[in-house]
């Protein structure tokens, strides 16, 4: 962006986080290295063939996951959620079966929500082994001192179009200084079609089975979406992650992708195995 651009772009966060930000509490002190689990396809062979890497450090979920088996023997430290759609009052199809999960969670779990859902999230999620914090889930952008300052003071993020967005900046926040990133794949480029009655189709596996109707629930909001704008969704997606990308390291964060064939271009690239042998060889040392 050049000058008048940034400068618009300012003055429009500041005013979203005037309207839409408050306070929230951060954490303290470094807490050493967290693994951040997406849901895509690739979770499922990282659990299978690099399993110890899940244990070894606290770990994040998101979404859906605790839909999975795998969620109670992984036993997630963290959980985000972030789209409108899992504080509705409805509990159709995956999101009764996420919030049964949630509710028999045994472990102590803190539950990262908007800023804005926390009386839903607190009614909808109640379970007193689950600790609720909050976020602002306000994407902003701007000049460099500026962005960094919001950031920093957690009153914003940037342009959050996936999960994986809050999900980093939380860790971030919390005091994580390294992050390791499992099944973020994003390749939703290769599986996004137009029909011949001009529907936008984008399929999003997921690494564990997604029901019937919640394929048909992704169908119908996507009913009225054309591509332009799912293209354009994706873009401002791997965009923010090179805002993440620098805001990292200005705090001086490192942040790993250890999902193969990942779609993601702002992160240094480590395999899981890479990051299994550096844990052990410190062990030793």
């Amino acid at each position: 962006m050049n000058f008048a651009d940034k400068l618009f772009a300012t003055l429009k966060s500041i005013a979203k986080i005037a309207l839409g930000s408050r306070p929230v509490a951060g954490g303290k002190g470094d807490k050493g290295t967290i693994v951040i689990m997406g849901n895509g396809p690739s979770l499922a062979d990282t659990i299978r063939t690099d399993r110890r890497l899940l244990e070894v450090y606290p770990t994040l979920a998101v979404n859906f996951a605790a839909i999975a088996p795998e969620f109670t023997e992984l036993r997630p430290e963290y959980y985000v959620l972030a789209d409108p759609h899992f504080f509705r009052d409805s509990a159709e199809g995956n999101l009764g079966r996420l919030r049964s999960c949630l509710a028999a969670v045994n472990w102590p779990m803190t539950l990262f929500v908007p800023r804005a859902m926390r009386a839903r999230a607190g009614r909808l999620y109640a379970n007193p082994n689950i600790t609720l914090r909050l976020f602002n889930f306000v994407g902003a952008e701007g000049f460099g001192w500026f962005e960094k300052a919001v950031y920093s003071a957690r009153l914003a993020m940037p342009r959050p179009r996936n999960v994986l967005v809050p999900s980093i900046m939380v860790a971030i926040a919390e005091g994580f200084s390294k992050i390791i990133i499992v099944g973020a794949d994003h390749s939703w480029m290769k599986t996004i079609w137009v029909t011949t009655e001009n529907e936008v189709v984008s399929v999003q596996p997921h690494f564990y089975n997604d029901s019937k109707a919640e394929e048909n629930r992704i169908r119908h909001d996507y009913r009225n979406i054309k591509l332009h704008q799912v293209v354009e969704s994706f873009a401002i997606a791997f965009k923010s992650y090179h805002s993440i990308a620098n805001f990292a390291a200005s705090k001086g964060v490192c942040i790993l992708n250890a999902t193969p064939d990942s779609f993601i271009d702002a992160f240094e690239r480590r395999s899981a195995q890479k990051l299994l042998a550096d844990y052990e060889n410190s062990i030793l040392h």
